[in-house]
């Protein structure tokens, strides 16, 4: 046919976007105008359908894109660049781009680009950054606090039975600060390393929740409140690691007990649910909802949570031993068990934890 013909001749751009469109990543082929001649199914997901005859300096509006370009139709091949674009929503993009026919070739030629994003592992290197910072920091105080007092014991307090008393049991309280930091991180990395395994063993819920309460029950009594435990007949039992998650049920009946009004109540109820499930059909599940009454916590601190080292009041937290590592262990314990957390609070009323989780 004459369209064979024409593309052999060095006409039309020698590509097919179809072979491309099973790529993820966005290609685009532009003319020596920067005008757009062709693009796979991923680009036009990025900058929407109507891309064949624009110009991508109008789309992209990146000078370093336009440059790069230039570069490579005149013969410079540029090299591997990131690019951040603002549009539609602000990404990280690594930038391959190459000259089609290469320079050998007479007549027109073309400059294909590839933008492969990379905005998760840029925040995942920044998220690693913030948590040795985090980590040096956290333990840095208690550190500087155990320091100072063996300094002041050795001098001035040496023969003061009274002083020595008193900074030992600071100091007592510094080290298990320490300690459970140290536990904390360590049970966050063992959940982390094994969060693609899906545990299996068959757990009874309600017998988990008896067995977090009763230990919990003292801590409340400090604070004169009341655990009421409810569960729904017949629960389902429910796949996952007996231990780890007794582990979250302590962090968000603790948290309750820690955050809510002196002599009140904390409400556990455990009820059937069904999930939406990855294969887009409702799965059977367990809903187990934690509900305080106190200060309550910000809407906009909520999405934030589950962070590491993130508190809504952090001398409060300190104040009560927190490490600020409770809640994403609670998240990743989830996250290994297909589950889910949702998280609902009302200022100076009622805040409600509910984990959520799929049955045997």
């Amino acid at each position: 046919s004459m369209n064979q013909e024409l593309k052999h001749e060095g006409i039309f751009p020698p590509f097919d976007a179809s072979i491309l469109n099973g790529l993820s990543d966005p290609v685009f082929l532009v003319d020596t105008n920067h005008v757009v001649v062709n693009f796979n199914t991923a680009a036009a997901n990025l900058l929407g359908p109507d891309l064949s005859s624009s110009s991508l300096d109008g789309l992209l509006n990146s000078v370093h894109i336009a440059s790069a370009i230039d570069k490579t139709l005149t013969g410079n091949p540029a090299n591997r660049s990131e690019v951040f674009l603002p549009h539609p929503i602000g990404r990280y993009f690594e930038l391959n781009i190459w000259r089609l026919p290469d320079l050998k070739s007479v007549g027109p030629c073309w400059a294909m680009l590839v933008l492969h994003d990379i905005t998760e592992t840029k925040k995942a290197a920044q998220m690693r950054a913030d948590f040795v910072a985090n980590v040096s920091h956290e333990l840095r105080s208690p550190l500087s606090a155990l320091l100072g007092f063996i300094e002041t014991l050795r001098g001035p307090a040496r023969n003061d039975p009274d002083a020595s008393d008193r900074f030992l049991e600071i100091m007592e309280n510094e080290a298990k600060r320490m300690a459970r930091l140290i536990n904390d991180l360590l049970a966050l990395s063992k959940v982390e390393t094994d969060e693609h395994i899906q545990p299996d063993q068959v757990v009874d819920l309600s017998i988990t929740l008896k067995q977090v309460t009763d230990i919990l029950l003292v801590n409340a009594k400090d604070r004169n409140m009341e655990i009421s435990i409810s569960l729904q007949d017949r629960l389902p039992k429910i796949l996952g690691d007996a231990d780890e998650l007794i582990q979250v049920f302590q962090n968000l009946i603790g948290n309750a007990i820690h955050y809510g009004r002196p002599n009140s109540q904390i409400s556990v109820c455990a009820s059937k649910c069904s999930l939406p499930t990855a294969a887009m059909s409702d799965a059977q599940g367990v809903a187990v909802a934690i509900i305080n009454e106190g200060e309550g916590i910000p809407p906009e601190d909520i999405p934030r949570l589950t962070e590491r080292f993130y508190r809504v009041d952090k001398g409060r937290s300190r104040d009560m031993g927190g490490t600020g590592l409770g809640l994403a262990i609670v998240k990743h314990i989830l996250v290994r068990h297909r589950g889910h957390l949702h998280i609902e609070s009302d200022l100076g009323g009622e805040t409600k934890f509910t984990v959520l989780l799929l049955s045997a």
